[in-house]
């Protein structure tokens, strides 16, 4: 298994505890939370039960079935009820055993059985708190893990000693999947496919960019080649209006008024259904660096490479695509893939600020980082910074530019971020940084050398633990 370093070191640090621990975890689909708990489960002891949409008394046979054969090696009958389930395993526990139940896809218990939360809190709170037993509920519905399990209305509530939300790789995770690719095309696959693991490993890395992208997402037999849509189908209703959002903010419509024009549909409903999209973590809002988190300046953006890639390309032209042809398709796409990429490689290269931040290899550590726009009082007009990093008193920023771009960035490039930074006269420790694919013009490079700021490529992106 590629990555997962501190998710498995958690579950081993839970595991080793001599006290009763519950660990809650939660993340999108596909993002690899169920092979997390598999690896953990091959060198431990586990009684690991993968709920199902099925109706209750349905996963309660199933839940039972596999309890007794872990503890008897047989199965004689299911349990009558889940409290009798669970007294099962009480009576079997012991203090020179850790017991571990791991229960995959719980909602789908909750959501045909309500009372099952106060049925696992009741046993908890009676039996297994001063017991050697650590538990886990896992689950794909990020809202309903949150809001209806740790909320603090759910009869779980204080129960829970860990919660742990598996996260999407960043650009160089994901780039373990394509160890031949040159770091170029390392940084084209994450951005196409984001940090999906099982997105990731659709693409076959012996085959070039544009043959992954003509065999593997525009080919109508491959598996990412609805993927996005099947996802909405199976988490939400009026799938139609979700994807009218995501084509519209996909294709440069990122405020709700905008969003709300292209798609012709209230913005009171936009609103509500961009809130789903977000608890779905599926789309992303964004403040200007520095502004509090109220402010109305936010933009939406959609959160997940693929998905942004998929109703940029697949979904708008589809009927274009399938009249040009596959291969054709797939090259026009990477003819003009800078432009696609350029949002994204600012990400990216946020990615690598918040590891070096991490590594205090930073001038300062940073307590907002992000993207800025806003208005310029020095120039008296509308200006933007593509990462701001501002430490905790304001006083000290760092301010970045990035392009990916085949050509060298110009002086004018360096120009523009320094009259930005004017918009910032409170910072009076200013740094500046550059992040160009097409390396710098030696104007650029004199000027950089004397003036200190720094100059970095792609490979300087790799160049990090």
């Amino acid at each position: 298994m590629i990555g997962r370093k501190q998710e498995l070191d958690l579950l081993e640090k839970l595991y080793t505890s001599p006290s009763f621990q519950f660990l809650i975890m939660y993340g999108r689909r596909r993002v690899g939370k169920t092979t997390i708990l598999q690896k953990f489960a091959q060198t431990h002891d586990c009684i690991f039960f993968p709920a199902q949409e099925k109706n209750d008394a349905l996963n309660r046979e199933d839940f039972s079935r596999t309890v007794q054969e872990y503890y008897t090696d047989d199965y004689i009958a299911p349990f009558p009820d889940w409290e009798k389930a669970l007294s099962f395993i009480d009576k079997h526990s012991g203090p020179d055993r850790r017991t571990v139940l791991i229960i995959d896809e719980f909602p789908f218990l909750a959501e045909q059985n309500p009372s099952i939360k106060s049925i696992f809190q009741h046993t908890i709170d009676h039996s297994w708190q001063n017991k050697n037993i650590f538990l886990i509920f896992c689950g794909s519905s990020v809202s309903f893990m949150i809001n209806e399990i740790m909320g603090y209305k759910s009869p779980l509530y204080g129960r829970i000693t860990s919660h742990l939300e598996v996260r999407p790789f960043d650009y160089l995770e994901s780039a373990a999947f394509f160890p031949d690719y040159s770091q170029e095309e390392k940084l084209l696959a994450y951005g196409i496919l984001g940090g999906i693991p099982r997105y990731l490993r659709a693409f076959n890395p012996s085959q070039s960019i544009t043959e992954n992208i003509a065999g593997h997402i525009l080919s109508e037999n491959s598996y990412l080649h609805d993927e996005p849509q099947l996802l909405l189908r199976m988490k939400l209703r009026e799938p139609g209006i979700y994807n009218s959002i995501l084509e519209a903010i996909a294709n440069g419509a990122n405020k709700v008024t905008a969003i709300s024009d292209r798609i012709h549909e209230d913005r009171s409903k936009c609103t509500k259904y961009l809130q789903v999209l977000q608890n779905i973590r599926l789309v992303k809002k964004i403040i200007p660096c520095g502004q509090p988190s109220t402010s109305k300046k936010g933009i939406y953006t959609i959160a997940d490479h693929y998905y942004r890639f998929w109703y940029r390309y697949t979904f708008s032209q589809k009927s274009y695509y399938f009249l040009l042809g596959e291969r054709k398709a797939a090259q026009e796409i990477m003819d003009r893939i800078s432009d696609y990429m350029g949002p994204v490689f600012e990400e990216i290269c946020t990615e690598y600020l918040r590891r070096q931040a991490k590594n205090h290899a930073l001038p300062f550590i940073p307590a907002a980082i992000g993207k800025w726009w806003g208005t310029n009082p020095i120039r008296k007009q509308q200006d933007d910074i593509d990462i701001l990093a501002l430490d905790k008193t304001g006083k000290e920023g760092l301010f970045c530019e990035c392009k990916f771009r085949n050509r060298p960035m110009p002086m004018e490039e360096y120009d523009d971020l320094v009259q930005a930074a004017a918009a910032f006269p409170n910072v009076t420790q200013k740094h500046f940084c550059f992040f160009s694919k097409g390396g710098y013009t030696h104007p650029v490079i004199d000027r950089a050398n004397r003036e200190g700021a720094r100059l970095l490529g792609i490979k300087e992106l790799f160049e990090i633990q």
